[in-house]
């Protein structure tokens, strides 16, 4: 599975990015799906996730500012992020792996076999 993401920049506090992954090489439809953030200084950590049969999870801390979709006829996931934050700050990465239907939905890195090679988002005034 390849993965390509995109969309990151530079904004304000309060701003929104839209990040996309672009998947190729397997079938998108039959792939759990995860976007995963990593700070300066921070570890990295999964922020968002969706199963093959459409089930989500975010961590707390994006509840309600980020939004995670995916595009099965594009093969492509999506990530919304409205009213940004500084602690948003890091390199974001798209990640997959072929699953059946986990529950619950995997947050935790060693879940995932595949990764793009990221995209910055920077939250700063």
């Amino acid at each position: 599975v390849r993965l390509v993401e995109s969309g990151g920049g530079s904004v304000q506090p309060g701003g929104s990015l839209r990040l996309s992954c672009a998947a190729s090489g397997y079938i998108f439809g039959a792939l759990c799906m995860a976007w995963f953030r990593q700070g300066p200084g921070k570890e990295r950590e999964g922020v968002a996730a969706i199963t093959r049969d459409g089930r989500i999870r975010y961590i707390d801390s994006v509840k309600g500012r980020f939004t995670v979709s995916k595009d099965n006829v594009k093969n492509t996931l999506y990530l919304q992020m409205d009213a940004l934050r500084p602690e948003d700050t890091g390199m974001y990465y798209c990640a997959a792996y072929r699953c059946s239907n986990p529950i619950p939905v995997p947050l935790s890195a060693t879940s995932y076999r595949n990764w793009g090679q990221g995209t910055q988002v920077t939250v700063s005034s």
